[in-house]
């Protein structure tokens, strides 16, 4: 092949609709990851042309991959974190028959994120016309400030403490109190960390697969233990998968149920 029909087959390649993915920096300037800007530009992409009535659509990784080029760990951990910004929604549902994840994106969230966003003199660069947006700017700030702040910060009263110890409890065989004072401390300090209720069932899985029937580690299953300072190594540990058939299934229903990865 000649140099000229060798340059013009690697043009090819890198031109057309197919081999571009466009990504607006205000969704870099939202999410704060590319890997995360990436998927929600995607998730907005097909957040209209879903068949079913209540807005989710399915992608396997492998479709996610093939689109955006992103691994599977970053497209569940981008998942994640765009779930827990409140900027979409999953769910586990039956696709050709197979458990596939779909996806929802959560419009006025995102609305209220790009306005938010936009306050600080960039307003004509979300494409909308100066006057209107300041209306809508103005009906949002006003009628859902509450909305918007839970969007935007980490309010005490969004941790689930609950979720996460009757989580603990349930597959430790365990009998703590989300109510108590030191276990929210820890707790709300890992959550003001950036952890979210994926990550705590991840370290309890990991470490309840690792300790439960150990004389010596088992009484470490325990709040102070798990979500203290070693809480980032635990997270970072790999599962064993079907060491405890019981916690496993437990654990994917529990991800079931609140429409985590698995």
């Amino acid at each position: 092949m000649s140099k000229y029909n060798e340059i013009r087959r690697v043009i090819t390649l890198l031109s057309g609709q197919d081999s571009i993915v466009t990504i607006p920096k205000l969704y870099i300037e939202i999410t704060g990851d590319l890997a995360e800007s990436v998927l929600l530009n995607q998730i907005v992409f097909y957040s209209d042309k879903s068949k079913r009535d209540d807005g989710y659509f399915y992608k396997t990784y492998k479709d996610w991959t093939d689109e955006t080029c992103l691994t599977d760990r970053q497209i569940r951990y981008s998942t994640k974190k765009l779930v827990d910004k409140g900027l979409i929604e999953t769910k586990i549902l039956k696709a050709n028959g197979s458990p596939t994840v779909h996806y929802k994106l959560r419009f006025d969230n995102l609305v209220k994120w790009i306005l938010t966003n936009c306050q600080n003199g960039i307003l004509q660069n979300v494409g909308m016309d100066t006057d209107k947006l300041s209306e809508s700017l103005t009906e949002i700030t006003t009628e859902n400030t509450t909305d918007n702040k839970k969007i935007l910060s980490d309010e005490p009263d969004d941790i689930p403490f609950s979720k996460i110890i009757d989580y603990l409890n349930s597959q430790a065989n365990t009998k703590f109190k989300a109510s108590s004072k030191t276990t929210q401390v820890k707790i709300r300090a890992r959550w003001n960390e950036g952890h979210r209720l994926y990550d705590f069932a991840h370290v309890i899985d990991v470490k309840v697969n690792e300790w439960l029937n150990d004389p010596k580690w088992s009484k470490y299953l325990r709040p102070e233990t798990l979500f203290g300072t070693k809480f980032e190594n635990y997270r970072n540990q790999k599962k064993v998968v079907g060491k405890h058939a019981a916690s496993h299934q437990r654990a994917e229903d529990f991800r079931r149920e609140n429409d985590l990865p698995f």
